[in-house]
């Protein structure tokens, strides 16, 4: 468990040091580490480390840590795909959700969402790469649902989340994370208030950086190999 407190500083020396290469500052980047598959030990000792946000894609699995870990000061996020059948669960427990790519689901978590909760706060997942494979909406659909969840009751529309295309070649990681950015800032424009962009994984996250990230969601890089779910 040692070893995932060094590799935490180890990837906040990372963003640190991407983040002063682009004249950013690194406060203005949130860590999110990828709990998925890994048990509420694993969470513990990242957080006695340091660590606040956890992210999770499987909602069983995170309901069982959430309940484990319920003394704590954490802040859950839902990265993964959403099913309707889930979302009243997802709704209840949940701090953030970044996987939102159709309206349905987005009223179904609205309705489901407590009114003695804060809202939910909501990304909505784009498929920048166009990738029969991955979930989120196409960019030229995102701005007339982006309008439509900011309209939802008891949710927060934050911004925008992508999984771009594999690729070990930083300018092709840089143009699909530009844009990424390049919708969240003409939705800005268009006057919705979106502060986030949660881009950029283990392999990725000094490109997504460089391109304005404010939220990189990063696993391996911190709890090892991925264990099967």
């Amino acid at each position: 468990m040692d070893t995932i407190g060094a590799n935490l500083q180890a990837v906040k020396a990372r963003i640190a040091t991407a983040a002063a290469q682009c004249g950013r500052d690194p406060a203005g980047i949130q860590l999110l580490a990828v709990s998925k598959t890994f048990d509420a030990g694993a969470v513990r000792a990242a957080r006695a480390a340091g660590q606040r946000a956890f992210g999770e894609n499987y909602l069983q699995e995170a309901i069982d840590k959430i309940a484990a870990l319920a003394e704590s000061d954490l802040i859950w996020h839902f990265i993964g795909p959403i099913q309707s059948n889930k979302t009243r669960q997802i709704a209840a427990h949940f701090d953030w959700v970044h996987s939102v790519d159709r309206l349905r689901i987005a009223e179904r978590l609205s309705a489901a969402r407590s009114a003695a909760q804060p809202p939910l706060q909501i990304c909505l997942q784009v498929n920048i790469g166009d990738e029969n494979s991955k979930s989120g909406v196409a960019p030229a659909e995102a701005p007339a649902l982006a309008r439509a969840l900011a309209a939802l009751p008891r949710l927060c529309l934050r911004g925008l989340m992508s999984i771009p295309p594999a690729s070990d070649d930083p300018r092709v990681q840089r143009g699909y994370f530009s844009q990424l950015r390049a919708l969240r800032d003409a939705l800005v424009a268009q006057g919705l208030a979106l502060d986030t962009l949660s881009m950029g994984m283990s392999a990725d996250l000094e490109s997504a950086i460089a391109e304005g990230s404010t939220m990189v969601r990063v696993g391996t890089a911190i709890f090892g190999t991925r264990q099967q779910h």
